[in-house]
C-alpha cells in the first residue's frame, strides 16, 4: 500500500532514507530541521544556518518531502511580506538500531531520526563465548527490538529464519547463547512498496532514491509547503520508516577503519576478530563499530550541539574515556585514544588484568567489589584529574553502571579531587550521563553523517 500523500511515512528498506541524504548540504539542511524541532524551520533560516542559497534550500527541501524525510510545518508570521512557510523532520521516518556489547551484558536500543528510543532491550551476555556465538545473541537481540518497535525486518535481508539465522523460541535459548531469549515475534520480511535496493544498500552504495531526482519545487515561493515540485510530503519514491543501519559499541581497543577487535582487556580471543563485516553478514545491514567509549562521545556531543571539550569517562566492567576535543571525536593516530583506565596509580598495587600492577582500573574495580564507592570515586577522580590537566577539557562527563548506581557520590568525589588539584583560574565541569549513553550513541553513529556533521566517522561495512 502507498504511503498516504502528507503522511510523512515512506517505504522500508535497508538504507533507503541513508542514500537519501547521501548529498552533505541535504544532510545539513536535514541537521538544522533535526534541531529545530517540531516548530520547524523557514528556508532563509536554514539558508543562513547552511550557507547555502535560499533556491538552494528549497530544492533540497522538496527533495527531502519527496524522501519521506520532511514535512510541512505550516507558516509563520514575519514582519514584511508573505509569511514564511516552515519545514520539519519527520523523525519516524528512519530508525538507526544501537547495539552494546559488554563484557556480560548486552543492550540494544532503536531510535527515530530524533534521537528518541523507541524500543530498548537488556539481558545478559557471555564475552567470553567464542565471537560467533556472541554475533549470534546479537542479531537475535536486534532483531527482537526492531520488532519491539514494531518495523519489519526488510525483506530481503537474510535467510530465511531471519538475521540471527535462527528462530528464537519462547522462554527457552538457542545454542551459543547466553541471553535470556523473550517471547518477542521475530520480524517477518514483508512486501516493501517502491523501489528497494540490494542487501548491499547503504551509506555509499549509490542504490536508493537520489535528492538529484526530485524535481526544483516552486510552488508558493519557499519551495517547502505544498504545490511545488518534488511531492508533497512522502508520497515520493521511498525514504526509510524502516532501519538505517545499526551502530555497535564495544569494549575497546578495536580499529575502527577497518572495524576489527583488538586485544581486549581479558578476551584475548577476540583480538583480529572483523566483529563489523560479521555483523553486517549477520544482520544484512549496514554496521559502524566503535569504542564503547567513542560511541557515548558521539551521542554526548549531538545532544549539545557538537561544541567544545570534554571527556566521557566510563566505570562499569572496566574503564575507559572517549574524548572530543575542539569540537571533535579524538581517537588517535592509531584509533587507540582513550584507554583510559591502564595509566598507573599505584607502583606496588594490584595486579590488573592486563598485566601491569597498580592500575586505576584494578583499583577502582577492587573498592567497588568491596562496596566503597567513595573511594572508588577517589581513585576515579585522581586519574581524571591527570586527564584534565593533560588535555585541558572544559567538561568531564561521568558514565557506566558504576556511576549509574551512584551518581552523586561519583559527582562529588571526582569533582572534589578536581578542585583540589586546580592548576587553573577555572572550574571544570563535572556531571553524570544519562543512563544509556552509549547503547544510544551507538544509535547515533549511524546517524552523524546523515545529519551534516563535519567530524569524520568511522566508515560503515555495506551489508553484504
Amino acid at each position: 500500500m502507498e504511503p498516504a500523500p502528507g503522511s510523512g511515512r515512506a517505504a522500508s528498506g535497508p538504507g533507503l532514507g541513508l542514500s537519501a541524504v547521501r548529498s552533505h548540504n541535504a544532510g545539513l539542511v536535514l541537521g538544522l530541521l533535526r534541531a529545530a524541532g517540531a516548530a520547524g524551520a523557514s528556508r532563509h533560516e536554514l539558508a543562513a544556518g547552511t550557507g547555502l542559497t535560499p533556491q538552494a534550500v528549497s530544492k533540497i527541501g522538496a527533495r527531502l518531502r519527496a524522501a519521506g524525510l520532511a514535512a510541512p510545518a505550516g507558516r509563520r508570521a514575519s514582519t514584511g511580506g508573505k509569511p514564511a512557510t516552515l519545514l520539519r523532520l519527520v523523525p519516524e521516518a528512519g530508525h538507526a538500531v544501537g547495539l552494546q556489547l559488554d563484557r556480560d551484558e548486552v543492550r540494544v536500543a532503536v531510535v527515530d531520526l530524533a534521537g528518541r528510543v523507541v524500543a530498548s532491550r537488556r539481558g545478559p551476555l557471555d564475552f567470553g563465548l567464542r565471537p560467533q556465538e556472541v554475533v549470534a545473541a546479537a542479531a537475535r537481540e536486534v532483531e527482537a527490538a526492531a520488532a519491539q518497535a514494531g518495523l519489519a525486518w526488510p525483506a530481503g535481508l537474510a535467510g530465511p529464519e531471519g538475521p540471527s539465522g535462527s528462530r528464537l523460541r519462547a522462554g527457552g535459548t538457542v545454542a551459543g547463547a547466553t541471553a535470556t531469549e523473550q517471547s518477542v515475534p521475530v520480524p517477518v520480511p514483508v512486501p516493501v512498496p517502491g523501489p528497494v535496493p540490494g542487501p548491499g544498500a547503504g551509506p555509499g552504495s549509490g542504490t536508493g532514491p537520489e535528492l538529484g531526482l526530485g524535481a526544483d519545487g516552486g510552488g508558493d515561493g519557499d519551495g517547502l509547503g505544498g504545490g511545488g515540485g518534488g511531492g508533497d510530503g512522502g508520497g515520493g519514491g521511498g525514504g526509510g520508516g524502516g532501519l538505517w543501519g545499526v551502530g555497535c559499541a564495544v569494549p575497546g581497543p578495536l580499529d575502527h577503519r577497518d572495524g576489527v577487535m583488538g586485544r581486549v582487556t581479558g578476551f584475548p580471543h577476540w583480538d583480529g576478530f572483523p566483529l563489523r563485516a560479521a555483523l553486517a553478514e549477520r544482520l544484512g545491514l549496514p554496521v559502524v563499530l566503535d569504542k564503547d567509549t567513542n560511541a557515548a562521545t558521539v551521542g554526548l556531543a549531538a545532544g549539545a550541539g557538537g561544541a567544545g571539550s570534554f571527556a566521557y569517562v566510563h566505570a562499569g566492567t572496566g574503564l575507559g574515556a572517549g574524548l572530543f576535543l575542539g569540537g571533535a571525536p579524538h581517537r588517535g593516530s592509531r584509533t587507540g585514544a582513550g584507554e583510559f583506565g591502564h595509566q598507573v596509580l599505584l607502583l606496588d598495587g594490584p595486579r590488573c588484568r592486563c598485566g601491569a600492577r597498580g592500575c586505576v582500573e584494578a583499583l577502582c574495580l577492587e573498592a567497588l567489589a568491596g562496596g566503597d564507592a567513595r573511594t572508588a570515586a577517589r581513585l576515579l577522580g585522581e586519574a581524571v584529574a591527570n586527564l584534565v590537566a593533560l588535555l585541558d577539557v572544559d567538561a568531564v562527563v561521568l558514565g557506566g553502571r558504576a556511576v549509574a548506581a551512584d551518581p552523586e557520590v561519583f559527582v562529588r568525589g571526582v569533582g572534589a579531587v578536581l578542585s583540589a588539584r586546580a592548576l587553573g583560574a577555572y572550574e571544570v565541569r563535572v556531571r553524570a550521563a544519562p543512563e544509556g549513553a552509549v547503547v544510544a550513541g551507538a544509535a547515533e553513529l549511524v546517524l552523524t553523517e546523515a545529519f551534516g556533521q563535519q567530524y569524520p566517522s568511522p566508515e560503515p561495512t555495506p551489508a553484504p
